[in-house]
């Protein structure tokens, strides 16, 4: 007997199962080991069955033990029972894998310090992408390359596995890992199967209950050679999420100074009323802008006058109620007609409707220029500073808001698979398979209503007692119908701000069509020579629809007073830890009674002033951005050795694949750039990659695996993450003078993609039955990147960078299809995308996991999993357009340390287990905007458990507490000194009680 049949023999002894490995590696593996050879003294060796949770970890140390490749994977427990409600959150617990959420789920993950943009995801074997649109502190509607797992409801799966280095079979389009999401198939199953399961949730937040519904049912026929499997799983989500943000901080002198009367004396420590009186500012109501003045305001941290002096651009309070029902489906048909043919066609279909009411209540004069009526009319009447933060003010002359939004979406996603499998002979082998995903997103209402009251005097905030949460006075009772102001057509031009009605439907659809041809020879029993080609075409259509005049709203009809279009807000702040003394309650626009009052979505002109709702899109100066299209086409093909070997001086097994791949990509980009009230531009791109590979797997002992891995890998560059002011490939121009910041945008279809060579090593100590002690290195020397660059810069600035994208004669006078103005001297955000050189990334993971069966009764039944992964980068990001400036930091969204933990209980009736999952903080964009250095987000620390107790082999109930330590979602704008809360949000904790039945 050779050294891998024996080392095989063992891996039987330790209970690996052949259904197991038929759902982690596909049919045609488990067909391979079952037609492999076994040794009739092995085979009467007893096995240890072991279910539950445990089970579920046996079974995937099993599929990482007889990879060749760094692989890690994740098992379902049982039908309807995956570890974890959310597939991003189970994917958490890998090591190396952090996650993002969204609305208190998980949505996308990074895989050592990559993001989803460098992840790609397969379904069932296909490359695909899934799109949900997502609060604007979580990025918005995902219009790039990720993957967002919050679409699929994890019931739906029985394994997914995580591929951590590159082979010439695999495709390429990843510098992180390849994750395999696997449906269930009717060969997953001997006989006849019916399961189902019925769960009922409570979150301690929003107080709401709501259900959740799994069921399978699988068949085979015709003597086992044709099988037949439904699923379908459907769950209901209501929650709120609550907290205070900033929209960022600000630098307020360079962005237009605070009124500053003359002769006043810089605010001292003791917080004393300005030295001179407003008199000097504009009074009397409206009150004008004045001339910008450097604030001088007293520094408590170094004793003297400090500016500049950075500001929270739109403080407020807000509440986000969401509310979400999603539907899933699985089907799948297999038929056998032979021993040496295999016929597969798989469907999945999900569906997610949500809607999402987000009620701010708002100071938006600090986010606002002089033209706009911002700072230059604000009075401060009182300050403190700490580290360049104004952490304390009393203001008069402010301008508050009371904003609700409301958004539904909707995502559909579908996919076809249909793959043929046939041994021509015992030696040669194909596999074929054709498949389309569409990723069918839209968002058709999004409607943001605000009331106003204008130049208010005696406004203040106040962090000195809490950074994450100022104590905010208003100055005024806001619930009060007669306090606020709808500032309607006919009311004066100097009623800053004016009301507002905006309406912008938008959404896009990804089509993913793959075909794909592999073959593989047995030269010899050790040597399998693999070749391939795959073609596969990439979609992205992306639109946008806006009202043109946001800001023009009709007047309240005779007899209609702000009271009939309006309710209250009540409850805000359970759990929240706010100070004492914020506002609890506010009135808020009834949108409901609003549409109906002026019929806003008749997308029409009502014909009454201020009641245009007819909705733009590419002449719509704001919208146009948002139109655009992206088609790659990719052909590659590849050629891979397979081998295995003994050695016999060090008597050990080696076994590994070497190959290469070659992937030819073009682009094809097209939107509507702003000249001309909407010019089609388009462009093209080519580019080739040849990525070698080679992996090698070194059985050391019998129980000792060494792995090595090293490659040549690359990811296609990012389309765009929102609407207008993220766009990477489409090469159009953009710019927009509405809403409170001017915007300027230019993408490059020329950019080439992300390179890196990576290698790997890893050792795996099999040190005991279902258990692994294991570290891995890795190091990824990143040669070409690509920065999206912010920078606010004049308009002139602009048209020295590209005079023919921005003409200078656009600016003085309007943009096209904007009814504001811009001058010269006007100041825009600027974005564009370019390739700079990277740098090196690098890491190691350390994993430990272990049932404590040596322990006594009843302890005999914990065990632990453990993870720890730790990250450094070293990327230089351009500080200014022209890169004359370099700041050297992390990549963006990289943790440098994360670590999850689990311990489990398991009896033959009894299954538990806590699970705690911790990810250090991260940058979230360098250089970041409104003149700060940069973005980030705070660490999280995330616990979770989750308990079942069977009562028959056929019933189970179940319990699971998720987010228990009410983690908050904390991001802060600043530089290394200095870190200012734009986000503090949290969702509750959340509940689920249920029961399981197999037949």
């Amino acid at each position: 007997m050779s050294k891998f049949t024996e080392r095989r023999a063992r891996a039987l002894r330790y209970g690996v199962a052949v259904s197991v490995i038929a759902a982690a590696m596909g049919v045609a593996g488990a067909a391979a080991a079952q037609s492999a050879p076994a040794d009739d003294a092995e085979s009467s060796v007893e096995e240890v069955v072991v279910t539950g949770f445990r089970g579920s970890l046996r079974q995937a140390i099993d599929v990482k033990r007889q990879e060749t490749g760094v692989v890690d994977a994740i098992m379902a427990e049982d039908i309807a029972d995956f570890p974890d409600l959310n597939l991003a959150e189970s994917i958490q617990r890998v090591p190396g894998v952090a996650i993002d959420r969204d609305a208190g789920e998980g949505r996308s993950i990074t895989v050592r310090g990559l993001s989803a943009d460098f992840t790609r995801t397969r379904i069932n074997g296909m490359e695909a992408q899934a799109t949900t649109g997502g609060t604007d502190s979580s990025g918005g509607a995902n219009r790039g390359r990720g993957f967002d797992f919050n679409v699929f409801a994890s019931d739906l799966f029985n394994s997914i596995k995580i591929s951590k280095t590159a082979a010439a079979e695999t495709e390429e389009g990843s510098l992180g890992a390849t994750v395999d999401l696997q449906t269930s198939r009717p060969f997953d199953y001997k006989d006849f199967t019916m399961a189902g399961s019925a769960q009922y949730g409570y979150n301690d937040l929003s107080q709401e209950y709501d259900p959740r519904l799994a069921f399978l049912i699988s068949d085979r026929f015709a003597d086992g050679k044709f099988g037949a499997l439904l699923s379908v799983a459907y769950g209901k989500r209501n929650l709120i999420e609550e907290g205070y943000s900033s929209v960022r901080w600000d630098n307020g002198p360079s962005s237009g100074g605070f009124c500053s009367p003359v002769g006043h004396v810089p605010i001292n420590p003791t917080g004393s009323s300005n030295g001179a009186s407003a008199t000097n500012c504009s009074t009397g109501n409206p009150r004008l802008a004045n001339t910008p003045g450097n604030q001088a305001i007293y520094d408590l941290a170094t004793g003297t006058t400090a500016s500049p002096v950075f500001h929270p651009r739109l403080p407020r309070y807000g509440r986000l109620t969401h509310s979400q029902d999603r539907l899933g489906v699985t089907g799948a048909l297999q038929w056998r007609p032979a021993d040496s043919t295999l016929i597969s066609y798989e469907l999945l279909y999900s569906k997610l409707d949500a809607t999402r009411q987000e009620d701010f209540l708002e100071a938006l004069s600090f986010s606002r220029n002089a033209s706009a009526g911002g700072k230059t009319q604000i009075n401060v009447l009182d300050a403190a500073v700490d580290n360049g933060m104004l952490v304390y003010g009393l203001f008069d002359n402010v301008d508050v808001r009371s904003e609700s939004r409301y958004d539904e979406l909707s995502t559909e996603f579908t996919q076809h698979t249909l793959s043929l499998e046939h041994d021509f002979t015992d030696s040669l082998h194909a596999k074929a398979y054709v498949g389309q995903a569409v990723s069918d997103f839209s968002n058709p209402i999004q409607t943001t209503v605000t009331f106003d009251r204008t130049n208010t005097d005696g406004y203040s905030w106040d962090y000195r007692q809490n950074s994450n949460l100022p104590l905010i006075d208003y100055g005024f009772d806001v619930t009060d119908p007669t306090a606020w102001s709808w500032i309607g057509a006919g009311a004066p031009a100097t009623a800053l701000p004016t009301s507002e009605i905006r309406l912008r439907p938008n959404g896009v659809k990804t089509t993913f069509r793959t075909a794909q041809f592999d073959l593989a020879w047995d030269v010899e029993d050790n040597v399998t020579l693999k070749t391939g080609v795959n073609y596969k075409t990439f979609q992205s259509d992306s639109y946008d629809f806006r009202r043109t005049l946001e800001t023009s709203v009709p007047a309240l009809p005779a007899g209609t007073t702000l009271a009939d279009i309006s309710n209250v807000l009540t409850g805000f702040g359970r759990n929240l830890g706010a100070p004492s003394g914020i506002d609890t309650a506010w009135l808020r626009p009834d949108l409901n009674a609003i549409a109906d009052l002026y019929n806003i979505y008749c997308n029409c002109d009502t014909g009454v002033p201020g009641g245009d709702f007819r909705l733009t899109s590419i002449t719509n100066g704001n919208a146009r951005g948002g139109n655009r299209s992206v088609e790659e086409k990719d052909l590659a093909a590849y050629v891979q050795v397979d081998f295995r070997t003994d050695l016999p001086i060090w008597d050990m097994g080696l076994r590994g694949n070497f190959g290469i791949r070659q992937a030819k990509t073009e682009i094809y980009a097209e939107g509507y750039s702003s000249q001309g009230g909407g010019t089609l531009v388009w462009g093209k791109h080519d580019y080739t990659d040849t990525l070698p590979s080679l992996n090698l797997a070194l059985d050391v002992t019998d129980d000792i695996v060494v792995r090595f891995g090293a490659a040549k890998v690359m990811a296609r560059p990012q389309i765009g993450n929102t609407l207008a002011g993220t766009n990477y490939l489409v090469p159009t121009t953009s710019l927009a003078t509405t809403g409170t910041t001017y915007t300027a945008s230019k993408g490059n279809v020329e950019l080439e993609p992300f390179r890196a060579n990576t290698l790997d090593l890893s050792f795996e100590w099999y040190f005991a039955p279902e258990s692994l002690f294991s570290v891995a290195l890795f190091y990824k020397d990143i040669d070409s990147y690509i920065q999206l660059q912010r920078q606010d810069l004049l308009y002139s600035q602009l048209s020295t960078i590209d005079p023919v994208a921005f003409d200078p004669a656009f600016c003085p006078g309007p943009i096209p299809g904007d009814p504001a103005k811009c001058s010269a001297n006007s100041t825009f955000q600027y974005t564009t995308a370019f390739n700079t050189e990277g740098g090196p990334l690098k890491g190691y993971e350390i994993s430990f996991q272990q049932p404590f069966t040596f322990l006594p009764g009843p302890f005999d039944g914990l065990g632990v999993q453990l993870n720890y992964t730790h990250v450094e980068s070293e990327i230089d990001y351009c500080a200014n357009a022209l890169c004359t400036t370099v700041i050297t930091n992390d990549m963006a969204s990289l943790s440098p340390e994360s670590y999850n933990a689990t311990l489990y209980y398991e009896t033959d009736k009894l299954s538990a287990r806590v699970s705690a999952a911790s990810r250090e903080g991260y940058l979230q964009n360098v250089p970041g905007r409104n003149n700060n250095s940069l973005e980030g987000k705070q660490g999280t620390f995330n616990v979770d458990v989750s308990a079942s107790y069977r009562f028959t082999d056929n019933f189970t109930v179940t319990f699971e507490g998720l987010n228990l330590t009410d983690e908050f979602n904390a991001q802060w704008v600043g530089d290394e000194t200095r870190e200012s809360t734009s986000v503090y949000h949290h969702t509750g904790r959340q509940y689920y009680f249920g029961f399981r039945y197999k037949y």
